[in-house]
């Protein structure tokens, strides 16, 4: 059986009871997804973007879904700690893809801004969810955005509206929870209406010694003015793949920061797909992935420059080491018409042994005059001169090996808008280049 028809055979069978579980909107796609779905299939390797991750491998085993929204004995509130020092955040928890509804928030969000379950939101803002929600992930040709829309059941929600301003960070720990092999497909929705103001964090942990894979799409709207951080810790295990697609939108004179740090990892595929949309929007996205052993991270970027007088900065690190896999491929597009355009690509990556391989493709399609647009790509190993250097002035090969390595990472963790965030981040990467990361270091966990 092909891997396909095991999703489409599981659809065909349980629509009705996915459907029982959902609402709305959520339903009204499920249809034209699955058509979708069904037409393109999984991409193959000889596909451009696909050619280092062989998605129809991931999705070949059979993985549990629980369709029936069966509970899982888990409150996470009870349990799970974030005490980052001087953050205070709004937490939210999604227990493998379902919103955990009694989790304690802490403090009470604002009035009018949500933080919360999509079918809640749904309930209470129906037209509100049927405007926004799929209306940027589309699932013609995109089969694992596709198989998502099918088979969603719930997912986070933020909301903030016009001219609001969210002063704590919203957290959200996506906690993968199982006793046998499991996937679950989440969804994030994020709306910043104009001239509001929010920052996301949203935490990847996997707590048990099984297989997960995960479909995770986030889809954000940005109105004319909005401020808006999205920050995405990834720290699993090596028996997780994370498959990630995250669409942004946005309008005049907003300004919006994405920053994916990946500490631990299975095989993880991360897709940004960014269109400004309106003229003088600003755009940085950013990321770094830290791997070893077998690990793999395929980052795939398409920033779309649609009208005049917009920028966009983006910049990529990764450190290999031992026999693990890197990719990048980085698109940005010029529209005619889209003059005064800035757009700058950057993809940094180390690898620390022989066998540990990164493969880059930055790319710029430029269609109108008067911008200033670059990219630039490099691939090396440590510098042994600085190696030699600072073992002369008494240093161990090791410890200038960390050390190197950490200043290597440091710019993507300057581009940290939050300061307890961006503190937090240098420790735990240091711990990681060190070897002694196990689960994120500020986090309490007991299950």
């Amino acid at each position: 059986m092909s891997a396909e028809k095991q999703y489409i055979d599981l659809f065909t069978q349980y629509e009705d009871v996915v459907r029982r579980h959902a609402l709305g909107c959520m339903n009204a796609l499920r249809t034209q997804a699955f058509s979708d779905f069904e037409q393109a299939g999984f991409p193959s390797l000889k596909q451009e973007d696909f050619r280092y991750t062989d998605v129809a491998q991931s999705f070949a085993p059979n993985y549990g879904l629980n369709v029936n929204r069966l509970n899982v004995p888990i409150t996470p509130d009870d349990v799970f700690r974030c005490n980052v020092p001087d953050m205070r955040t709004h937490l939210s928890f999604v227990v493998n893809d379902s919103f955990h509804e009694d989790a304690r928030s802490g403090e009470t969000l604002p009035e009018g801004i949500y933080a919360g379950g999509l079918k809640t939101f749904i309930e209470r803002y129906p037209d509100v969810a049927s405007r926004y929600y799929g209306q940027l992930a589309g699932t013609s040709g995109d089969a694992v955005t596709a198989l998502n829309t099918m088979f969603v059941q719930d997912g986070f929600v933020l909301y903030v509206p016009r001219n609001r301003k969210l002063d704590h960070t919203v957290q959200l720990v996506n906690i993968f929870r199982s006793m046998v092999d499991i996937m679950a497909n989440r969804r994030i929705l994020v709306i910043m209406e104009p001239c509001s103001e929010a920052r996301l964090l949203v935490c990847d942990h996997s707590l048990d010694d099984v297989k997960c894979l995960s479909t995770q799409v986030i889809e954000i709207f940005a109105g004319e003015g909005a401020f808006f951080d999205y920050y995405d810790l990834e720290e699993s295990t090596v028996s997780t793949t994370r498959y990630s697609s995250l669409y942004v939108n946005q309008e005049a004179h907003s300004n919006v920061l994405v920053n994916g740090i990946t500490l631990n990892n299975g095989l993880t595929r991360n897709n940004y797909r960014i269109r400004l949309n309106g003229e003088h929007a600003e755009t940085t996205l950013c990321g770094m992935a830290i791997q070893d052993k077998n690990q793999q991270v395929d980052t795939c970027t398409h920033i779309m420059h649609a009208v005049p007088h917009c920028k966009s900065t983006e910049l990529f690190k990764n450190v290999l080491d031992d026999h693990s896999i890197g990719a990048f491929s980085g698109r940005i597009l010029v529209k005619e018409g889209a003059a005064k355009t800035e757009a700058f690509q950057t993809n940094r990556n180390m690898c620390m042994t022989r066998e540990a391989k990164m493969y880059s493709k930055p790319q710029l399609e430029i269609y109108a005059d008067d911008v200033k647009c670059s990219h630039g790509m490099t691939t090396g190993q440590l510098d042994e001169n600085a190696l030699f250097y600072m073992q002369s002035r008494g240093i161990s090969r090791d410890e200038a090996r960390t050390l190197l390595s950490v200043a290597f990472t440091s710019d993507v963790i300057e581009n940290v808008r939050l300061t307890p965030l961006k503190e937090r981040l240098h420790y735990l990467v240091e711990k990681r280049f060190r070897g002694e990361l196990v689960q994120c270091a500020g986090c309490k966990a007991v299950f």
